[in-house]
């Protein structure tokens, strides 16, 4: 029987445990902090938790142009003035979650024979871990080992985090009021969705980018829309600024920008990425090559430099996704346990950002589109003459869609609308089987939704795909 060791519980982790076991081999996972991981104890599951409240708090907001108000409470006649947010509550029921979901977790791990064993491995070899934790030191013997440890968040020297005023999005949910001031220093994607999540939640939030545009890795299209969403909203948004320095004076923080200029505020979140947790494991020993940054250098199928040795997740800085990372994890063991497998392809995976309204990608980007030799179709279609949209108050948004010359078939997408997480996914399956737009436009969706809205992005690309018919020609 293959004996295979997995260093971290995380999505890399307990997917790649699921498959091992499923094809017979021994199977030992070695997490620290609690199955699950980060997604699951202090990331995808509480984050997306928290942005859930606050989505109902947005919606609240857009009650009063649907005929909604409120004339016994408040301080107004609005039905968001009689809300009142309980942040403890909130972070209660957020962190209840995240340890119920990691508790079904390690159900499924005693269900399918998987021996988890609560410590921290360190490699002696690429066949040989150490474990360490509080009962003592134990060694275990591997065949296959992978490790999928993932992030820690990254901080600056000047601006120590100390969980009370100055946080980073594993700490936030240990705040019982909501702050009156949050200064939220990174507008990538956990910046943005933290900003726009406790902006919603009715916090003063300043939001300081070092970029020009808020979500510089987004399609800059969408993260235009979500920067004038935010403007509207009356949040501040110090653009081409760099914090440098993060302090406490009494109930205040003080962050200081690179030009000098200090911005005041009750509390603060670094949002400025993470790092990878490859640091004193023994990696070495293993011959496992790590990139400049720190991660773990993989191929396609998840494998390192050392024969035996797989990596998966946010470690390998691959892309940092916990669908991407259980996939790797499958992946891994698949390949290394002699099952069928095909190579990780990145261009259909789909990707959120949930904000609102929400971004969901997949495939081709604009700037991919903007940049190649091929003349690439595209149309962008704004959500305000979708006719669900125009019941539903949402005025903001649109769909976009890439696809090829002559044959039609659709490469990429891009959804900026609520819930684009849940539309993006017929994108995802054109992507990945190779639909054409005409095959696309041919199937039925229900009138009157947002679905309708990437149909008619389809049709509209009919003449890209058949340039030899008149321009006349409507579908």
């Amino acid at each position: 029987m293959t004996r295979v060791v997995i260093i971290g519980g995380g999505p890399g982790g307990y997917e790649a445990a699921l498959v091992a076991a499923q094809l017979g081999a021994e199977v030992t996972l070695v997490e620290g902090t609690g199955l699950g991981g980060a997604a699951v104890l202090t990331d995808c599951v509480p984050s997306k938790t928290l942005i859930a409240t606050a989505e109902v708090m947005s919606l609240i907001e857009r009650a009063g142009q649907l005929g909604l108000k409120v004339t016994s409470s408040g301080d107004d006649d609005s039905v968001v003035s009689s809300v009142e947010v309980d942040l403890k509550t909130v972070n209660g029921r957020v962190l209840e979650l995240a340890k119920a979901q990691s508790e079904s977790i390690a159900r499924s791990m005693e269900k399918a024979g998987v021996t988890v064993i609560d410590g921290w491995a360190h490699m002696e070899s690429a066949t040989r871990i150490t474990v360490s934790n509080d009962a003592g030191t134990q060694e275990l013997e591997a065949d296959i080992v992978l490790v999928a440890t993932g992030t820690t968040p990254r901080e600056l020297d000047t601006a120590k985090c100390d969980g009370e005023r100055i946080l980073n999005w594993k700490q936030v949910y240990n705040l019982c009021e909501l702050p009156k001031k949050l200064i939220v220093v990174g507008s990538g994607v956990t910046g943005a969705e933290f900003a726009n999540a406790y902006d919603a939640l009715g916090v003063d939030v300043v939001l300081v980018s070092s970029r020009k545009q808020v979500l510089p890795g987004e399609d800059q299209d969408a993260a235009g829309v979500l920067q004038d969403v935010f403007e509207r909203r009356g949040m501040e948004i110090m653009s081409e600024c760099r914090a440098v320095s993060a302090r406490r004076e009494g109930d205040e923080v003080i962050v200081g920008l690179e030009d000098g200029r200090e911005v005041r505020g009750s509390h603060c979140l670094m949002a400025v990425g993470s790092i990878p947790n490859t640091k004193d494991m023994g990696l070495e020993n293993a011959g496992v090559t790590l990139a400049p940054s720190g991660h773990i250098v993989v191929d396609k199928v998840s494998r390192t430099s050392a024969r035996t040795v797989y990596a998966a997740g946010d470690v390998t800085g691959v892309f940092a996704l916990a669908s991407v990372a259980a996939m790797q994890g499958r992946i891994a063991m698949w390949h290394a346990l002699g099952d069928a497998v095909a190579p990780l392809n990145l261009k259909s995976v789909s990707s959120n950002v949930f904000t609102s309204p929400e971004i969901a990608t997949v495939g081709m980007t604009q700037k991919q589109a903007d940049e190649g030799t091929l003349d690439i179709g595209q149309i962008m279609l704004p959500l305000a003459g979708n006719p669900r949209a125009k019941m539903q108050g949402v005025t903001d948004g649109f769909v976009k869609l890439f696809c090829l010359p002559v044959t039609g078939i659709i490469v990429g997408g891009v959804v900026v609308a609520p819930h684009a997480s849940e539309l993006i996914h017929s994108i995802s399956l054109a992507v990945a089987e190779k639909i054409t737009v005409d095959q696309f436009s041919h199937d039925f969706t229900v009138y009157p939704s947002m679905s309708g809205s990437i149909a008619e992005a389809a049709r509209r690309l009919h003449l890209h795909a058949h340039p030899e018919k008149p321009s006349s020609t409507q579908v």
